[in-house]
């Protein structure tokens, strides 16, 4: 039986070099009272402090420095939820894979809900249809991972480092700018999106079509 590969991320994203050096300094220097599941846990308040940015960011755009730390704080305890599950070896690792996934996406939603609340009525549908084309990379992923166990999430070059670090982007300009300025913006960025979504599946099946007709060959060989 093929062990089980979900703490294992395949590919790496423009930051993934660093990241790896940060943890492996930094990992046997987390307190012994903060365990992984401590961590992967934490995902839920920093996304319901996300929320509350949103909406209190109706009267005051500045509540989406709020949203930032918060995504900050999010982007450090994702990193290190699963390292301390190794170097500990705590031995959650079905489990760790479960939550750490399910959360990201709570953390996701979370994200675009807090936009609910200060953007126009006309732009919600385009916030709901980017959060289905946002699902579709970790749908992708999680299907791709069934079927190869090799755990992707990081698309040509962009992860989920890449991600948050466009939000914060997108706060920031808010903050600066407001919310006029930013909304023609909108439309683009989802077509961005979705281009990216369609190489990214594209991508996929081909390399799953390859392992399919290798196998063919190796059973009519034997």
């Amino acid at each position: 039986m093929e062990k089980f590969a979900g703490d294992k991320k395949k590919g790496e994203s423009l930051f993934t070099p660093w990241e790896k050096k940060f943890v492996a300094k930094y990992v046997a220097k987390i307190p012994k009272g903060i365990e992984t599941y401590h961590l992967t846990l934490t995902t839920i308040i920093w996304s319901g402090l996300i929320i509350l940015s949103g909406y209190l960011a109706q009267k005051n755009l500045n509540w989406l420095w709020l949203s930032s730390i918060m995504i900050v704080f999010q982007y450090i305890t994702d990193l290190f939820d699963g390292a301390v599950g190794r170097y500990r070896d705590t031995g959650l690792v079905k489990w760790g894979f479960y939550m750490d996934h399910l959360l990201d996406y709570f953390f996701l939603c979370a994200i675009l809900i807090s936009y609910v609340f200060f953007l126009p009525m006309e732009y919600r549908y385009i916030q709901f249809f980017t959060l289905a084309i946002l699902a579709g990379y970790m749908v992708n992923s999680f299907l791709s991972f069934a079927a190869t166990n090799e755990f992707e999430i990081s698309y040509l070059k962009i992860g989920p480092t890449e991600i948050r670090l466009l939000f914060i982007i997108i706060n920031t300009l808010f903050i600066i700018f407001g919310k006029t300025y930013l909304l023609f913006a909108l439309p683009f960025s989802f077509v961005f999106i979705v281009i990216g979504l369609i190489i990214v599946v594209y991508k996929t099946q081909k390399n799953l079509w390859k392992i399919d007709m290798r196998n063919k060959h190796e059973q009519n060989d034997h």
